[in-house]
């Protein structure tokens, strides 16, 4: 059962009744908003059922991200349509017109807000698909690659805004087709600038994120080299060891952990992997801080039960 978060009926009802003859239809707001978390269940039940269950709880995370958002902007649309009532409703007598000229730019504002939600659906759709994944034994290599690329971009959209600002045209402009020439120039037309600032900020942060993970992993991989051959920790029944090979830190049991022991497991980001035949998560400083944690409580466990 999805969960879904409070629609504001008052709102919605105001937002009608500023906008239209019609008579507002009680719960429709509600509805209308839960049919649209429904969609996004369908799609990450399907999503689920294609990857590894180690990404079911991010699908679920991501979910309820959307499911959050939606309703909170949903709501805000709701507050922006009844601030100005329609020019049909309300009459061209006296009317406001500054005070829509706002509404109206909040309303895009808000529109703009909605359709961004709208990509969590796709992030849905490419979880445990794609990407680069730190255990891939090329990642280091293709985060690079992709880190070279951003950068570039980042170059360019830089020296194409500075040539605009200095000529007050794109014409001339080095490295443009006439096609991306064309797009820019409608860019600029929206945002006064060829590549507007929060285009370049977003790929600024991609930049910083693509940093930190290769340093994460040159981290990881000193570490993997540093503790090669080293003794996995023994507890009562079973083996914690890093795998390194595969990027995972393993629990590995000498028979089927009983069902406290695989809620501690599961509830710490541990999951079952056949083909290991081992608990596992990825290998980093949180699946060894969770691994500690575990660790420790089974021994504490084993300890009780031994007097």
């Amino acid at each position: 059962m999805p969960k879904y978060y409070q629609i504001d009926e008052a709102a919605a009802r105001r937002a009608k009744q500023a906008n239209s003859f019609h008579d507002y239809i009680e719960g429709s707001a509600t509805f209308s908003y839960q049919r649209m978390v429904d969609r996004a269940v369908e799609i990450a039940d399907r999503q689920k059922a294609r990857v590894n269950e180690e990404y079911h709880e991010k699908i679920d995370r991501i979910l309820d991200t959307y499911a959050r958002k939606l309703a909170d902007n949903l709501n805000r649309s709701y507050e922006i349509d009844a601030r100005v009532p329609s020019v049909l409703v309300a009459g061209a007598s006296n009317f406001p017109v500054r005070a829509k000229e706002k509404q109206n730019v909040a309303r895009d504002r808000n529109i703009q807000e909605y359709n961004e939600i709208q990509t969590f659906l796709d992030k849905i759709k490419s979880v445990g698909m794609g990407g680069i994944m730190s255990d891939d034994k090329d990642a280091l290599k293709k985060l690079t690659e992709k880190l070279e690329k951003r950068e570039a971009l980042q170059s360019k959209m830089k020296a194409v805004n500075t040539y605009f600002r200095k000529n007050k045209t794109l014409e001339g402009c080095p490295d443009l087709t006439d096609d991306v020439r064309m797009e820019l120039i409608v860019s600029t037309a929206n945002s006064g600038a060829p590549f507007p600032g929060w285009l370049l900020s977003n790929n600024n942060a991609n930049i910083r994120r693509l940093k930190e993970r290769i340093a994460q992993l040159q981290k990881e991989a000193e570490r993997a080299e540093q503790r090669a051959g080293a003794t996995p920790e023994q507890g009562d029944g079973f083996i914690l060891k890093e795998n390194h090979e595969i990027g995972r830190i393993q629990f590995i049991f000498d028979e089927k952990p009983d069902a406290d022991t695989r809620a501690l497991l599961k509830s710490n980001g541990f999951r079952w992997a056949p083909s290991e035949s081992a608990w596992q998560r990825m290998l980093n400083d949180n699946g060894r801080s969770a691994a500690q944690y575990v660790c420790k409580s089974l021994m504490n466990r084993s300890e009780e039960r031994h007097g």
